[in-house]
């Protein structure tokens, strides 16, 4: 299973593998039971967990490195319960979590999301962008330049002969028909 196909689901617990997304909802399945249904974006939000991130001391760092942390301590998984247990646990795997932004609650449901990634044998690693999509994004930024400017064509100039003429010629209507109206 891959990670970056797990969301978690507003108002309803546990974690889900996205099946398939639909403009109204997405079909989910659990990683509990393994029940399939239909759930519309109009009554629940979803998180995709390679999207979240967890405040540190210094820049936000994403949920996937405080799982890989858990994952390569050795310290037992705390009782979810006790709120000291949990931030005494977290200290010692990540102590650079912001402990005055992340609540017990938040780290509560990181060790419940543990535990049901590491029973479904989840692999704790971000998505890359395919190469193809990198290549095209450059590619789109990335002017092109002709290796031989483009001659514009060039306006074919009249000499000032026959420029003078022409607009003789065409003041002269003008002339004759202001002489006319005069005359009458």
């Amino acid at each position: 299973m891959e990670y970056n196909r797990i969301i978690a689901v507003t108002g309803l617990p546990g974690l889900f593998e996205m099946v398939s997304s639909k403009t109204d909802g997405a079909i989910v399945r659990s990683l509990d039971d393994k029940t399939t249904k239909f759930v519309s974006s109009r009554v629940h939000n979803f998180s995709h967990l390679e999207s979240i991130e967890i405040y540190t001391q210094r820049d936000n760092v994403n949920l996937v490195d405080i799982f890989q942390s858990m994952d390569k301590s050795s310290d037992k998984l705390p009782d979810g319960k006790d709120a000291a247990q949990l931030k005494a646990y977290f200290q010692k795997v990540y102590p650079d979590m912001d402990f005055e932004r992340v609540y017990s609650s938040d780290m509560k449901k990181m060790v419940k999301w543990f535990e049901v990634l590491k029973k479904n044998d989840v692999v704790f690693k971000l998505s890359e962008p395919a190469e193809e999509t990198v290549e095209e994004i450059e590619a789109v930024e990335t002017p092109v330049v002709a290796e031989k400017p483009v001659k514009a064509a060039k306006k074919k100039e009249t000499p000032k002969k026959e420029a003078a003429a022409d607009e003789e010629t065409s003041e002269a209507p003008k002339k004759t028909a202001r002489k006319k109206k005069s005359e009458e």
